[in-house]
C-alpha cells in the first residue's frame, strides 16, 4: 500500500481550501499589518480603502461582536491590534472586496498612525528588561552546586540558536460560508479544527455548535498551522459573518512569513563537568526563548524544551533554567519536534566543547553517556527499555564507524584546502502531548451495505500520512483490501473535542481509536458470522476477504457477512474513542510519566569543507531508527527522510534575519535559502530496528513525525569537524545555523585577508 493521495497529487488534482470551486457572490478577504514593530496605536484611517473600487467592508478592533482576544495558553492576543502594536505585520484591519486584487488595493490605501517605540528583538534583553511572558521555570535533579568541585573538567559557553520558517507549500488560507439560522461553515487550513471551532465561537459571541470546521488536507503544516492558522479562520468568519456572504481570505508567501510565528530561536548558556574517564557529572543550562510578542504556545514548547534538555544521555546532577521571553517579533510557536531540537542542541554543543578540552572525539564522551535502561530523566519518568543503546550499537557496526573515522583521517592529511568530518547523534525523544489532557483520538468509523468502508478521525492530513495510515488500519483489522476504505476530511461535526494534528501522536491516537472502532464493528459481524457457520465467534477470522473457521477458508465472502449483519439489525458502525494508559504530569512540581513511549535512533552524517569558498556538501547521513512495526514502510520512509532534511536545512542554510527594528529581511524565498535536492546527501541510508514492536502504538508501530528531524543536529557538527580540522573553532559564542558564510568565516578566525596568504592562489577559480 502506498500514500493514498499519491495519485491525486501528481496528477494535480488534490483539492486544498481555495481550489473548490467558490461559491456565489464570495467575496475575498486582505489583511493591513503594522508597520512598525513596536509603537502606540493613535488612529487608524481605512477611508482610502473604502474608497476603492470593489472594496465591501474594512474590520478592525471595535468591529468584533464577541471576545476579541484569544490564544491557546494564555488569552493575551486580540485579532487586530487595539490602542498597541507588538510586532511589525500585526493585523491591524481586515479588509473585504469583491476580488482579490482589490482587497489588496485596499490595503495598501490604509493607514496608521502610531508614535513608534524602542523595539526589543533578543531573548537576553528582554529578560534583562523584565519582558517575559511568565517566570522563570527550573527543572533539577541532584545538586549542580555540590558537583562542580569534584569535576575533573568543568566547561561553559554561551550559545545563539536561531529559529526557521515553517515554510509550508501551501500558505495560510480559510473560506466561511455563513449557512441558516446564524450558522457558519468553515473550511481552514488547520491542525486544529476544535481550536479554530472554539475561537471563532468566541470571537462571534456565537455557540460552538453553530461553528463547523472541515479540513480535508493541508499542504504542509509542520506546527506553523497548530495555533496560527486560527487567525485566519476567524478573520474570513467575521466577514462572512457580519456580511452574510462567504468570504475567503489566502495569504501571499510574503504576508505569511511577515505575519507568522516561527521555530522558536533560543540564547542560551551552558555548564559541563565530567570526571577523568568522561562521564558526565553535571549539567546547567539557561534557556532564553524568543518567544515573540504573545504568549502563543511559547509555554508548552519551552517545558519539551526542558525534558529533552538532556536527549539521550544519563547525567546525575542537572539543573535547567527557562524563561519564555516578550520580544517585538510575530508570536513564534510550534515547529516539528516542539521545542526538543532546542532543548538537545546545547548539550551537544557542551560535549563537543568538552571533547576539543579533552582531546577526544565527541562520539567518546556520547557513548559512554548514553542513558541505559531504568535511567531516571530529570522529570520524573523512567526509561523502560535499552533501545536507545541498541540503536547505537547498531548504527556503529551497520555503518563501520572505524573505517569512517579512518578515511576521513587519512582524507584530511592528504588535502591541504578540503576537509571531511562527521558526527553521530542519538536521539530519545518522547512521544504524548506533555499536557495530558490531549491525550485521546476519536474515531468514526461506517460499513456500508455494499461492503465498503469510511473512516473518519481526528486527524489532520498534511502530507504525513495519517489518512493512509487509518485506511491500512481497517484494512488489516477487518481483514479486506485497503481499496474499499475511504478516509473522509475532519469535521468538527463528525468529531468533536479534537485534539491538534500534532506532538508525532496524532497516528497512535486516532489509529488506537480506529482500531477499537473496528473492533466493536467486528465483534457483531463474528457473532452473526458464528450463528450462520454452527461454531463459536471466537472461531472466527476473516483474511483477504474471507471468513475463516478454525484459519480455515469458508465459502462466506466479506460482502455476504455484511449483508448479513445488517438483515440481522446488528450495528455496522462505531465511534472509538482512545486515551493513552498511565500517563500524567504534573506542571507545576515538574515530575511525572508524561510520554506514553520513547522513539530511538541514531544519525551519522559526513561532510566535506571547501576551506577556500566556506561552500560544503552534506555527504551522507545513514541512520538507525526505532519505528516499531511500521504501519506502510514507504510513508514511513518518506518521513524519516523529509525530517532529516529539514532538520539538516534548519542548522545550515535556513538562516532568520530581523533587523533592529523588528523587519524581517529574510522575507521570501530568494533571502530565506531552504535546502533543494543539491542540499541534501546523495547517500541516505536508513535502517529500522528489527524484532522491535512497541505495545502503545497501532499495530505494533511508533510515531515517526517528529524524532527524525533531530538527526539534522549531526549535520551542524560534522561541518565543524570538518572546520576543525583546518583551523582551530574560535569563538565566544556558539552560532546556528552554521551557513556558507559563517564557515568562512570559522575557517578564518583572523580574517579573510589570511585566505590569500594561507593558499595558493592558482588553486582558486
Amino acid at each position: 500500500m502506498r500514500h493514498c493521495d499519491s495519485e491525486l497529487h501528481v496528477t494535480g488534482k488534490s483539492e486544498y481550501v481555495d481550489d473548490v470551486a467558490p461559491p456565489a457572490g464570495m467575496l475575498h478577504a486582505a489583511v493591513f499589518g503594522s508597520p512598525e514593530a513596536h509603537g502606540n496605536l493613535v488612529s487608524i484611517d481605512v477611508s482610502g480603502a473604502l474608497k476603492t473600487d470593489g472594496v465591501v467592508s474594512v474590520f478592525t478592533f471595535s468591529d468584533i461582536p464577541g471576545e476579541p482576544y484569544f490564544g491557546p495558553v494564555a488569552q493575551d492576543e486580540p485579532l487586530f491590534a487595539d490602542k498597541k502594536v507588538l510586532f511589525q505585520g500585526q493585523p491591524i484591519a481586515l479588509v473585504v472586496a469583491t476580488s482579490h486584487e482589490a482587497a489588496r488595493k485596499g490595503v495598501t490605501r490604509c493607514k496608521a498612525d502610531i508614535d513608534a517605540l524602542p523595539a526589543i528583538t533578543c531573548p537576553r534583553q528582554a529578560f534583562e528588561n523584565g519582558e517575559i511572558h511568565q517566570e522563570l521555570r527550573t527543572f533539577n535533579k541532584g545538586n549542580v552546586d555540590e558537583i562542580w568541585d569534584r569535576c575533573a573538567h568543568v566547561f561553559e559557553g554561551r550559545i545563539d540558536l536561531a529559529g526557521q520558517e515553517h515554510l509550508y507549500l501551501e500558505t495560510n488560507r480559510s473560506r466561511a460560508i455563513p449557512l441558516e439560522d446564524g450558522q457558519l461553515k468553515v473550511f481552514a487550513s488547520t491542525q486544529s479544527p476544535s481550536a479554530t471551532q472554539k475561537t471563532i465561537a468566541s470571537v462571534l459571541g456565537l455557540p460552538m455548535n453553530k461553528v463547523e470546521v472541515d479540513v480535508k488536507r493541508l499542504g504542509g503544516g509542520f506546527g506553523g498551522k497548530e495555533d496560527q492558522a486560527t487567525h485566519w479562520a476567524v478573520m474570513a468568519s467575521l466577514a462572512a459573518y457580519a456580511l452574510k456572504k462567504p468570504v475567503q481570505i489566502v495569504l501571499s508567501r510574503p504576508d505569511d512569513m511577515r505575519m507568522t510565528g516561527k521555530r522558536h530561536p533560543y540564547k542560551q548558556d551552558y555548564k559541563i563537568g565530567l570526571d577523568p574517564e568522561g562521564r558526565i557529572l553535571a549539567y546547567e543550562v539557561s534557556h532564553y526563548q524568543n518567544s515573540g510578542a504573545f504568549m502563543d504556545l511559547s509555554n508548552p514548547v519551552l517545558e519539551r524544551t526542558c525534558m529533552h534538555s538532556s536527549n539521550a544521555y544519563s547525567i546525575p546532577n542537572i539543573r535547567i533554567r527557562a524563561v519564555p521571553c516578550r520580544t517585538n517579533l510575530p508570536s513564534n510557536t510550534a515547529f516539528r519536534g516542539f521545542g526538543g531540537p532546542q532543548g538537545m542542541f546545547p548539550l551537544e554543543v557542551a560535549i563537543e566543547k568538552a571533547a576539543a578540552g579533552l582531546g577526544v572525539p565527541p562520539d567518546w564522551i556520547q557513548e559512554r553517556n548514553l542513558a541505559r535502561e531504568g535511567y531516571v530523566f530529570h522529570y520524573g519518568q523512567t526509561l523502560e527499555d535499552d533501545r536507545l543503546k541498541r540503536a547505537w550499537d547498531e548504527a556503529k557496526e551497520t555503518f563501520d564507524l572505524a573505517s569512517i573515522r579512518e578515511r576521513i583521517q587519512t582524507y584530511n592529511q592528504s588535502n591541504p584546502l578540503s576537509k571531511k568530518g562527521f558526527a553521530l547523534m542519538p536521539v530519545c525523544f518522547g512521544i504524548s502531548f506533555t499536557k495530558t489532557f490531549l491525550n485521546q483520538g476519536s474515531s468514526l468509523v461506517h460499513v456500508y451495505t455494499d461492503g465498503t468502508i469510511n473512516v473518519t478521525t481526528g486527524g489532520i492530513e498534511m502530507g504525513q500520512g495519517v489518512s493512509s495510515n487509518m485506511i491500512a488500519i481497517c484494512s488489516r483489522v477487518f481483514g479486506v483490501n485497503h481499496k474499499r476504505i475511504r478516509c473522509n476530511s475532519t469535521n468538527t461535526s463528525r468529531i468533536a473535542n479534537i485534539s491538534p494534528s500534532a506532538a508525532s501522536a496524532t497516528s497512535d491516537l486516532n489509529g488506537n481509536a480506529t482500531i477499537m472502532a473496528c473492533e466493536e464493528i467486528l465483534t457483531g459481524m463474528k457473532a452473526v458470522a458464528a450463528k450462520e457457520l454452527s461454531c463459536e465467534a471466537g472461531q472466527i477470522s476473516i483474511v483477504a476477504e474471507r471468513v475463516r473457521v478454525d484459519g480455515q477458508e469458508t465459502e462466506l465472502t466479506w460482502e455476504q457477512l455484511v449483508l448479513k449483519t445488517y438483515f440481522s439489525r446488528v450495528q455496522l458502525m462505531a465511534h472509538g474513542f482512545y486515551t493513552p494508559p498511565n500517563i500524567s504530569f504534573d506542571p507545576i512540581a515538574g515530575w511525572g510519566k508524561p510520554f506514553h513511549y520513547y522513539t530511538y535512533g541514531t544519525c551519522l552524517v559526513e561532510a566535506t569543507v571547501d576551506c577556500i569558498r566556506g561552500t560544503y556538501t552534506i555527504d551522507s547521513a545513514k541512520l538507525v531508527h526505532d519505528l516499531g512495526r511500521g504501519i506502510i514502510p514507504s510513508v514511513d520512509l518518506g518521513q524519516v527522510e523529509g525530517g532529516l532534511a529539514q532538520g539538516i536545512g534548519w542548522l545550515t542554510l535556513e538562516e532568520l534575519v530581523f533587523s533592529d527594528e523588528g523587519k524581517l529581511l529574510s522575507n521570501a524565498l530568494s533571502t530565506y535559502k531552504c535546502p533543494d535536492g543539491d542540499a541534501l546527501p546523495d547517500d541516505i541510508q536508513v535502517t529500522f530496528l528489527e524484532n522491535a514492536d512497541n505495545p502503545g502504538g497501532p499495530l505494533g508501530s511508533k510515531a515517526v513525525g517528529e524524532p527524525p528531524f533531530m538527526y539534522g543536529i549531526a549535520a551542524y557538527f560534522a561541518i565543524r569537524r570538518a572546520i576543525e580540522a583546518f583551523a582551530p573553532l574560535e569563538e565566544t559564542e556558539t552560532r546556528a545555523p552554521m551557513t556558507p558564510e559563517q564557515t568562512l568565516l570559522k575557517l578564518y578566525p583572523n580574517g579573510l585577508s589570511s585566505l590569500m596568504r594561507n593558499s595558493n592562489p592558482s588553486s582558486i577559480s
